[in-house]
């Protein structure tokens, strides 16, 4: 029956490929290494009380100037002593981008908090909802720039003025971003997460000469994700991301396989292949020792603009790492001694 379920649980990941792409924020191919930019409401959501994460994209080597981006995440969990089965959750995000001749940059740093909550007594349901808020800085740098008007009729010449005028280089802008996720385990080995954020309620303005007219479109996010055990050793797991930022739609189908090589460590490898839609294949591969997870992925571009990159697209890599403090064991009840 769990075999069926996740037979068309996977048809209709794959349905999904016919969709167009593109979106105007930073992504990741392995979005589960940075769940923060997913969502604000996957804060403190995880199995243990620290949460430490970082990674690493490097997209089209074979372009004069590759796009860079970075991201480094950290996040806890807290149980107040007046919540009996709720859970609060708070971390700090900071990403960087950077991309073209112009080193054109993006910086942000958000805090991040949410409010779990047990729905069910045997923490089989899960639901949180999360907000963040932060502040996003963009700019360029003017002097690695050429134009046309530097050409002296022979050859670029920088003594030539440049016929522009920019009336700024940097611009700073506030943001938030709200989110919701949900988790239900079906059994000890089969459940299925899902995820939701909204984001650039405000519509900032982003322009450099004045333009109140060049804003940010909003942008939701819709994730999730079903994990059930093929086997002993295997587990099979479909998921999807689905971005939407104004006229742009960006739709990540695949599924990974996972080989359990010792249940009691946590020890376990994993292989995936995804399809970022009319963008690029992802392969992935995964690896998980007790409480640290690390993978590494490839885009193979498959877009117009292969021409350009010999259909190479973007490496990466994370590595998330969680802490969980060991707790005393209090009896609640203290039972006397019988001596005879």
């Amino acid at each position: 029956m769990i075999f069926k379920k996740t037979y068309f649980l996977f048809l209709f990941l794959v349905s999904g490929l016919f969709t167009s792409v593109k979106s105007q924020d930073i992504h990741f191919s392995q979005y589960n290494g940075s769940v923060l930019n997913m969502s604000p409401a996957f804060t403190g959501f995880f199995d243990g009380d620290y949460r430490i994460g970082a990674i690493y994209r490097s997209q089209w080597q074979n372009v004069p100037v590759p796009y860079k981006t970075f991201s480094i995440a950290g996040d806890a969990r807290f149980k107040p002593k007046t919540m009996k089965s709720d859970c609060i959750g708070a971390g700090i995000l900071f990403n960087n981008d950077v991309a073209g001749d112009a080193a054109y940059s993006i910086n942000q740093v958000y805090l991040s908090g949410s409010f779990i909550h047990k729905i069910l007594k045997d923490s089989s349901l899960l639901i949180s909802a999360g907000l963040t808020m932060g502040i996003s800085s963009l700019g360029f740098n003017y002097n690695k720039m050429t134009f046309d008007n530097q050409y002296d009729g022979y050859a670029y010449n920088s003594s030539f003025g440049t016929g522009e005028n920019f009336s700024q280089t940097q611009t700073t802008y506030f943001d938030f971003s709200i989110g919701l996720a949900a988790q239900y385990s079906f059994s000890q080995f089969t459940k299925i997460v899902y995820g939701f954020s909204y984001s650039h309620f405000a519509n900032p303005t982003i322009s450099y000469q004045n333009n109140s007219n060049s804003k940010l479109d909003s942008k939701s996010v819709n994730f999730i994700s079903f994990s059930t055990p093929l086997g002993k050793k295997f587990y099979v797991i479909p998921e999807l991301i689905f971005l939407n930022q104004g006229k742009y739609n960006e739709f990540v189908p695949g599924a990974n396989l996972k080989f359990v090589m010792d249940g009691d460590k946590n020890h376990t490898v994993s292989l995936g292949i995804y399809y970022r839609t009319d963008d690029a294949v992802i392969s992935r591969l995964g690896y998980t020792f007790k409480s640290t997870t690390a993978g590494v992925s490839y885009d193979i571009n498959t877009s117009k603009f292969m021409a350009a990159t010999n259909n190479r697209g973007a490496f990466e890599i994370y590595v998330t790492h969680i802490i969980k403090r060991i707790r005393p064991f209090i009896p609640k009840k203290r039972v006397c001694p019988v001596f005879m």
